[in-house]
């Protein structure tokens, strides 16, 4: 079988094959013993039906197929690891010339793994990350500790405020009719919460208990519900109760209740402390965000659709294995959030090929540097992981060659990335 080689534009590369016709009659042959006993024909017994008769039956194309099954998949693995070709689309076969006395002629068309050019990895610029922790946040963190502790009273004496929970009955109306999914007894709101749309619970501050009211808003222009998006709407609103939360006061004996301190001093100096360790670890978070975002927009390669399609499949897996933990599957999430499938894969392009475009940044740095993962250092990592996720088969994990494979991928993006932190530069 010959087999041309045609790199064109944007990773497409087109395989055509020939096969002569003599080697494609001595195909037809062998396809044709390999399924005689398929052929049934009036007054031949299974097996024995002669090929002349099979082919004025059904005609002399009946075995092309087969041919083509049996020998194009043999040849395009050959074909790629010959030319040491990094394939990442489906093949796509196109026959271009067939029939009994000519060669047999077709193409397998694929894309590769394009090659990136990053033009600056080094002494990329970031700004500096604030880590400060000041009074007012370790005030903001004693303001929810107490939010946590509070107690909830029932208030009879005055109107609805904001922050108070609310006891509803309500219905709502568009166009002067009830909708669907508009009303509901006895429930709870909590007032500045944002709950309910745009508008809605800051108009029912100054209700007293047992008070009517109509509360007029309008639905935003992009709602879950179609019907309503947009759409003006009045609601019938009835306040049952009110509840407000009764906050501790901040002394020893609430450092004392909350924690292992004696004194409120000694537990804001272990915010303080905590507080400063979160948002370190918060910086060194977002100085890799940045460092990536900068080295993305530092990459010049074409990425095929058939990568950033590949990409998006791998995200809708893992995306649809985490549903399933909460007893959902990829169709019924789509269908709560009033979208398909397809959309839904839609939104994923943008982050897919920023993806497969770090992945192809990071393979030039690793290649340019030089980068390597040791064997020492895999199964390091495998005990790692075997630890942190209780997985007692450590062992058995080093001797399977496709978790050293997983994990030498792995380790050496992570160590190429290492080299590109390492230089940053902060402004």
């Amino acid at each position: 079988m010959n087999v041309k080689v045609d790199k064109q534009e944007n990773s497409k590369v087109v395989l055509e094959f020939t096969m002569t016709k003599e080697d494609f009659n001595k195909n037809l042959d062998k396809a044709f013993k390999k399924n005689a006993k398929y052929f049934k024909v009036p007054g031949f017994r299974n097996g024995k039906v002669p090929r002349a008769i099979v082919e004025k039956m059904y005609g002399e194309e009946i075995l092309f197929d087969s041919v083509i099954e049996d020998n194009a998949d043999e040849a395009y693995k050959n074909a790629i690891e010959e030319n040491k070709l990094d394939v990442v689309s489906k093949p796509e076969l196109d026959v271009k010339q067939i029939g009994k006395d000519k060669d047999l002629i077709y193409t397998i068309t694929v894309y590769i793994k394009p090659e990136a050019t990053v033009k600056k990895y080094k002494g990329l610029e970031i700004e500096k990350f604030d880590t400060k922790v000041t009074k007012e946040d370790i005030e903001h963190e004693l303001g929810h500790i107490r939010e946590k502790n509070a107690r909830t009273i029932t208030v009879e004496d005055r109107d609805l405020q904001e922050n108070d929970i609310s006891t509803i009955d309500f219905e709502g109306f568009v166009d002067g009719e009830a909708f669907e999914g508009g009303k509901g007894e006895n429930f709870e709101l909590t007032i500045g919460s944002g709950q309910f749309i745009p508008g809605f619970e800051e108009q029912l501050v100054g209700m007293k208990i047992g008070e009517e009211r109509e509360i007029n808003v309008k639905f935003p222009e992009e709602y879950h519900a179609e019907n309503l998006c947009g759409k003006d709407a009045m609601f019938k609103v009835k306040l049952i109760s009110i509840k407000a939360k009764d906050l501790p006061t901040l002394d020893d004996d609430f450092a004392k209740d909350v924690s292992e301190f004696d004194t409120l001093e000694e537990y804001k100096k272990d915010i303080e402390k905590k507080l400063k360790e979160q948002k370190e670890s918060q910086a060194k978070a977002d100085k890799e965000t940045k460092a990536i975002e900068k080295l993305v927009e530092n990459t010049e390669v074409n990425v095929p659709d058939a990568m950033v399609e590949t990409q998006i499949e791998e995200m809708l897996e893992q995306f649809s294995a985490n549903l399933s933990y909460q007893g959902l599957d990829i169709k019924t999430y789509c269908k709560y959030m009033g979208t398909t499938v397809e959309a839904f894969k839609e939104t994923l392009k943008p982050q897919a090929l920023n993806d497969v475009k770090l992945k192809l940044a990071l393979e030039f740095v690793a290649k340019n540097e030089k980068v390597t993962v040791d064997e020492k250092q895999i199964d390091e990592k495998i005990d790692e992981l075997s630890k942190q996720y209780g997985n007692e088969n450590a062992d058995s994990l080093k001797k399977n060659e496709n978790v050293r494979n997983y994990m030498n991928e792995k380790l050496l993006q992570e160590n190429t990335l290492n080299i590109i932190l390492d230089n940053v530069v902060i402004k």
